[in-house]
């Protein structure tokens, strides 16, 4: 099991500044090699390839060897990734980032020391013995703060016994709806903070924006962080409906949706579970709020304003089932179908995140 843990750096910034513009030049060669090898018709450079192309040139540029051999190959893997002859070319404009190898990166007290360079951090959270493996690098973030990212090898705990299970329906008015019938509203830090971005994007106070974007993505994550952390601590067996954040997200709910952040709560809940040896699932949330969840019937629901189809009707909150006649509160009936499809994947034996 590998683990990520971030700490802000506050030493040798200036360092990493101008270590990030080589990366980009380092980057940019191997797009350059790319397209000549389009342009003349030859086969497509691996990262090995590229490897090669760059070697001798780690005392010119100032970089270590490592870090080099790393961007050549992160090139080569996301070129194949995103199924393109070639990428963008890294710029200005581009956050900063210089990958290292994990095996370069000593720990020397609550300071880390690579390339001979001794980086000290604000050391938020302890580190857990374990192997550093490749991956680790150091980041920036748009505000110029750098930030180390450590990958951490270390062993999975067992898996707990399904116990305490939880069917979880993602929303707007509430963040999600749990199957014990308790709700999380939704934080909406985006709007809180939109009348004084308003002022300050009128007053054309560029740092002043960045500012309050930070402070809003800030919050948001620390909630998200604290949510997750709490589900995986309370349930054993976790269920969440695969609502398309992105598809939603190019309609008139757009603000909304991204101030939620699902995407960003179901990878925290996947990797928390993991953590905490709980089992989380993502399942397809098709029609789950129009099948009954007493009967399971999904045929003849009638409401005041008819049944609740799509996004014309996300204002019918409580419907009755024309077969049995329960009454069902829409988000709560939706997670308690979330948490049966779960079951019954758990069940078929189908492997889950």
């Amino acid at each position: 099991m590998n683990l990520v843990f971030r700490y802000r750096v506050k030493s040798l910034t200036g360092l990493l500044n101008q270590q990030a513009r080589k990366v980009n030049l380092v980057w940019n060669f191997c797009n350059d090699r790319q397209k000549d090898a389009l342009r003349f018709n030859r086969r497509w450079h691996t990262g090995f390839d590229l490897i090669n192309l760059t070697t001798g040139c780690s005392k010119e540029l100032g970089l270590h060897s490592g870090t080099i051999n790393d961007v050549c190959q992160q090139y080569a893997k996301s070129r194949k990734q995103s199924n393109k002859p070639y990428l963008r070319y890294r710029g200005r404009k581009s956050l900063g980032w210089v990958p290292l190898k994990g095996r370069e990166l000593k720990r020397e007290g609550n300071a880390f020391r690579f390339a001979g360079n001794t980086f000290r951090v604000f050391y938020s959270r302890p580190l857990p013995e374990g192997k550093i493996v490749d991956g680790t690098n150091f980041s920036r973030d748009r505000r110029g703060n750098w930030f180390l990212n450590i990958v951490l090898e270390l062993a999975a705990p067992p898996t707990r016994l399904l116990v305490r299970q939880v069917g979880i329906d993602l929303g707007l008015h509430d963040l999600a709806k749990l199957t014990t019938g308790k709700p999380i509203a939704a934080p909406n830090f985006y709007r809180e903070a939109e009348p004084a971005l308003a002022i300050a994007q009128r007053a054309n106070k560029k740092r002043r924006v960045q500012a309050i974007h930070a402070r809003t993505a800030n919050r948001r994550h620390d909630f998200l962080h604290k949510l997750s952390t709490r589900l995986v601590r309370e349930f054993d067996h976790i269920v969440v409906g695969n609502v398309n954040a992105a598809g939603l997200a190019k309609t008139s709910m757009a603000k909304s949706v991204l101030d939620a952040g699902w995407s960003t709560l179901r990878t925290q809940l996947a990797y928390k579970a993991v953590k905490h040896g709980a089992i989380f699932e993502e399942v397809d949330e098709r029609f789950t709020t129009q099948i009954c969840s007493n009967c399971e019937n999904p045929i003849q629901i009638r409401s005041p304003r008819g049944e609740p189809r799509g996004i014309a009707d996300l204002g019918i909150r409580e419907w009755q089932c024309s077969d049995c006649g329960a009454i069902h509160d829409r988000d709560l009936n939706a997670a308690i179908n979330i948490l049966r499809r779960g079951r019954a994947t758990l069940v078929a034996g189908i492997s889950v995140l």
